[in-house]
């Protein structure tokens, strides 16, 4: 009986201690999102009031008695409700479940994010303006204001004692890839703006709404240093490119590989296009063929500048990271040679069906020509199909995502091309005296079905084949582990390969440097790192608790059998992996 009491008081206990969680969690939802909304709203209340202030040629109740009662409401009544909740919500934060939780990196992160991005486009905004002679008083005090707002949550983001212990890097790799993408936005009109006046001439550059080509490039030179000054504070002052997280390391490979890439790409397949049009398509001026020369080596030359730039940064990271650049570079370049073939496809038939449209045919069949001369190398750099992987490259996640992905992708792709054929050659067949011939009707259609069939007929043989591999050489990805954090010093390829292929695991590594474990080698802080008991580390793990692990450095790499076999028996979703003097090795599984 006795018992049977205590084991009801420890379950109620534990219902008890369950429910204030949850309520707990529910309180700090809602308090987040009403103090998100307020400080929205006090901020375009000031704003709006700022700007007042500062347009000398308005009176105080200018533009309506109606807009000033809004500005003032929002001002003087969301503003102190505003500071009343962020007062409450701060004086709590001291405390480890507060300081802790999830919805306190994630407001501060979509704050941060609101407010960098409205000040940025309106103090961008109000400097163009003030450049064009069309000075602009609200554009300026809004900037001005949301520069406020950034400051203080980035105060509070930074405070030692109250600021979050989870997810404290978000808002600095947005604050790095926005600027990033603002900053290289405006590089690229500021470029095509002169490169379009020098190839077609200032006299026939068209620029709606500019007075000049000249103008034009200096706006988008504002936009271009904003961007590249918010830029350069996360990514340098900030640290942003030492981050060892998953989601840095994802910011990296999207916005800076891929995105560069793609730019990069793009622009040197309309250099190519427009040489071969040059060459070979007489029939259209020279000034009309060159029309989009401007924009395409702008394009080519700042995408190139943010591919390299990254793709080295990649490089330098883990071994995951840098396969996953790889592996985007070979989708983009699978892409631009799978859409040249099918135009190429395209072309051919539409020169069968319709002989007498030759100028056009000639240059669709260029356009396909170009796609494949620039994506197809691209492809065969990264993918390497001659080269056959071993079972430990054939289980990398990133390599069966990646095949997956694009055979999956080719599949829908083709299906829903089919059925646009067939309904073409339905529609001929009920009625042919309609519209054009069969193959004018059927041939864009055909040239992409085409293209993905191939595309998803090699990529599913490959799958297959590293299956069988995989299968023959017993190695299975199977899920005991779901993310290892390996300490270690030298070489750690051959450790990771085999970590990944004996667990499926994520695999980070941590650089041991003289006696201390340094982020900045592979993953990326370059300080001394700091791991806490049975919780995740900031830089990467989570709380950031102190706990100062050191060792003395080991200078080879370590041993990928000893390694797998301290994890042989551990189940776990993280564990730490610590390798120190003498190949010692010892596998700590983290707590949740």
């Amino acid at each position: 009986m006795a018992a049977h009491d205590l084991r009801s008081d420890g379950g109620a206990g534990m219902s008890a201690t369950s429910t204030g969680s949850a309520q707990g969690a529910v309180r700090r939802l809602i308090v987040f999102v009403l103090l998100f909304v307020l400080v929205i709203i006090a901020a375009v209340g000031v704003g709006g009031l700022l700007d007042r202030a500062l347009d000398v040629d308005r009176t105080l109740a200018g533009g309506g008695a109606d807009e000033l009662a809004l500005q003032l409401a929002f001002a003087l009544i969301a503003g102190p409700l505003a500071a009343l909740l962020w007062w409450g919500a701060w004086r709590r934060l001291g405390e480890p479940d507060e300081r802790g939780s999830i919805a306190w990196p994630l407001y501060l992160a979509a704050m941060s994010t609101v407010s960098l991005i409205v000040a940025t486009t309106s103090i961008a905004g109000g400097i163009t303006s003030l450049i064009d002679g069309r000075p602009d008083p609200a554009g300026l005090a809004t900037g001005v204001v949301w520069a406020l707002v950034w400051l203080w949550h980035r105060w509070m983001l930074r405070h030692p004692g109250k600021g979050p212990t989870r997810l404290s890097t978000v808002p600095l790799v947005i604050g790095a890839a926005y600027g990033l993408v603002v900053g290289a936005s405006g590089a690229f009109a500021a470029l095509a703006a002169v490169f379009d006046a020098a190839i077609l001439g200032a006299s026939e550059t068209v620029l709606v709404g500019r007075d000049s080509w000249a103008q034009a490039a200096m706006d988008s030179l504002v936009w271009a240093a904003v961007g590249l000054a918010v830029w350069w504070w996360h990514w340098v002052r900030d640290g942003v490119r030492r981050v060892p997280t998953g989601f840095a390391a994802v910011a990296l490979v999207v916005v800076g590989v891929l995105g560069g890439g793609a730019a990069m790409l793009g622009g040197i397949g309309t250099v190519v296009f427009v040489g071969l049009r040059l060459a070979f398509d007489p029939s259209e001026p020279a000034s009309a063929i060159l029309i989009p020369l401007g924009a395409a080596i702008a394009a080519a030359s700042v995408g190139a500048l943010v591919w390299l730039l990254h793709s080295r940064i990649a490089a330098a990271h883990s071994d995951r990271t840098r396969r996953a650049a790889v592996l985007v570079m070979s989708g983009i370049g699978l892409i631009g040679a799978a859409s040249g073939i099918g135009v190429v496809v395209n072309a051919l038939l539409a020169e069968l069906s319709s002989p007498l449209a030759a100028s056009g045919n000639r240059a669709l069949l260029l356009g396909g020509l170009s796609a494949i001369v620039v994506g197809g190398p691209i492809w065969w750099i990264n993918w390497r199909p001659t080269r056959r992987p071993d079972p430990a490259e054939a289980v990398e996640v990133g390599r069966r995502v990646y095949l997956v992905a694009v055979f999956g992708a080719s599949a829908v792709v083709a299906i829903i091309t089919l059925l646009v054929l067939g309904y073409r050659v339905f529609e001929f067949v009920l009625d042919p005296g309609t519209g054009f011939a069969l193959v004018d009707r059927i041939r864009a259609p055909l040239g992409l079905l085409v293209a993905t069939a191939l595309v998803f007929a090699y990529h599913f043989a490959v799958w297959r084949r590293d299956r069988a591999m995989m299968s023959q050489a017993g190695v299975s990805p199977a899920r005991r582990i779901g993310r290892v954090v390996l300490v270690a010093s030298g070489d750690t390829d051959a450790a990771e390969r085999a970590i990944a292929a004996a667990t499926g695991a994520r695999v980070d590594v941590w650089r041991r440097v003289a006696g201390r474990i340094d982020l900045g080698a592979e993953t990326g802080t370059g300080t001394e790192a700091e791991t806490g008991a049975g919780t995740e580390a900031e830089a990467g793990t989570g709380t950031g608790t102190e706990a100062g692990t050191e060792a003395d450095a080991v200078p080879t790499g370590p041993d990928a059998a000893a390694v797998v076999a301290a994890l042989e028996d551990v189940t776990a979703a993280r564990v730490l992996v610590l390798v120190g003097p003498g190949g010692r090795v010892e596998a700590v599984p983290l707590a949740d």
